[in-house]
């Protein structure tokens, strides 16, 4: 059985790093990283993983806008949006944007790993 595959997006190199070692654990795949929005798009559509964990707030383009265009090019992505920003309106627009789920920083390791289990493919 092939791990499912995680794309981790967030402008702090230690959150990657922990959110690294979250996706571990549970037995997924981390195929890339990216530090900014733009290279989030561009990392989903070269590499097309099975699930994105996308940071709200990020460089040269927005986690909220990163989500619309991946969903623009691929309305099947399954993208959980992680942030510290966890205003109701703020999750609504995420979800409204093509989030499957949200995880509010600081977060622990299994709410992680129960956003990631929502979202990602059912495995054969």
């Amino acid at each position: 059985m092939t791990p499912v595959t995680v794309l981790l997006c967030d402008d702090a190199r230690f959150m990657r790093t922990m959110l690294r070692g979250i996706v571990t654990i549970g037995g997924y795949e981390v195929v890339g990283e990216a530090d900014n929005g733009r290279d989030a798009v561009d990392t989903y559509l070269a590499r097309r993983p099975d699930v994105v964990v996308m940071d709200m707030v990020m460089p040269v383009m927005g986690g909220l806008d990163a989500v619309r265009e991946i969903i623009r090019h691929d309305p099947a992505a399954r993208i959980v949006m992680c942030s510290a920003m966890s205003q109701r309106e703020l999750v609504d627009e995420a979800l409204a944007a093509g989030a499957q789920a949200f995880v509010n920083k600081p977060f622990s390791t299994v709410q992680v790993l129960e956003a990631l289990r929502a979202v990602a493919p059912a495995q054969p």
